[in-house]
């Protein structure tokens, strides 16, 4: 009898022991799923906070690429309310490498960064048996005298302000800006250029090579001058690329990203 309660005894005490080693596996278990989860949890929110800092840079850095007094600056403002000094001539004009139609030397001239930019995208075109040409580039102040008194005497003056600047509120000036064109609008700068394989393609691309279509269709109450498919204003890569996505004029970029707080904006 002793035998058997002694036997029992032992069993209890072994079941006992069995019972507390699987509970004690079961919270270890417990414990590492929590610690899991709890990582998981963090390593989510390290990844959110990752990406609104990537947002936040990539913003922050587009401000920084951006001034909008400076003459010499690629992202300068020139617009109906702000011009460039009358003295401001670029100091890294260049010829353009690139097929051109007009043989005035001025207006066949870039900054250098542009004209290199230019030369790439109408390779990159032309690559897609589409070919470019530049029309009409630098243009300086006294040259903007001539064609804006020009273009008032034959139209008046209220229709010249609808296509052409003032003097030293042109961005042709900045050497910044060229107009393209094709054989298929007879190398003419006009609003079917926008309608073109060519003129659809520099919609798509132009951005890739630092290039916005400055005045586009619709928003001449923003930018003050009619549709023209073929304004190129280079801002560098950067710039460009985040106008083009943001679907707005250079103005309403500025305001968006809080760098102008008007679209009447006039730098002092």
């Amino acid at each position: 009898m002793r035998k058997l309660i002694h036997i029992f005894s032992l069993t209890l005490i072994i079941f006992a022991f069995s019972v507390g080693c699987s509970n004690k596996d079961e919270s270890v278990l417990n414990d590492d799923d929590t610690q899991e989860n709890q990582e998981a949890t963090d390593e989510g929110n390290r990844d959110a906070s990752t990406e609104d800092k990537s947002v936040t840079s990539e913003d922050e850095l587009i401000k920084q690429l951006i001034d909008i007094k400076n003459d010499s600056s690629i992202t300068v403002l020139v617009n109906k309310f702000n011009n460039l000094s009358e003295s401001y001539i670029p100091d890294d004009l260049v010829t353009v490498s690139v097929p051109t139609i007009l043989e005035n030397p001025e207006v066949n001239q870039l900054r250098e960064e542009a004209s290199q930019a230019l030369s790439d995208m109408f390779a990159a075109a032309e690559q897609e048996d589409l070919f470019l040409f530049a029309r009409s580039g630098y243009r300086s102040y006294n040259t903007q005298i001539h064609l804006f008194n020009s273009y008032a005497e034959r139209h008046g003056e209220e229709a010249a302000n609808q296509y052409s600047a003032r003097p030293g509120y042109s961005e042709h000036q900045t050497g910044l800006v060229m107009d393209v064109t094709s054989e298929s609008v007879q190398f003419e700068l006009t609003e079917h250029f926008g309608e073109t394989p060519e003129g659809k393609w520099i919609v798509d691309h132009a951005y890739k090579y630092g290039f916005i279509i400055r005045y586009p269709k619709g928003k001449d109450d923003i930018t003050g001058y009619i549709y023209e498919p073929w304004h190129l204003r280079y801002l560098g890569k950067e710039v460009a690329e985040s106008v083009h996505h943001s679907n707005l004029t250079y103005e309403e970029f500025l305001l968006d990203r809080e760098i102008i707080n008007d679209l009447q904006f006039e730098k002092e």
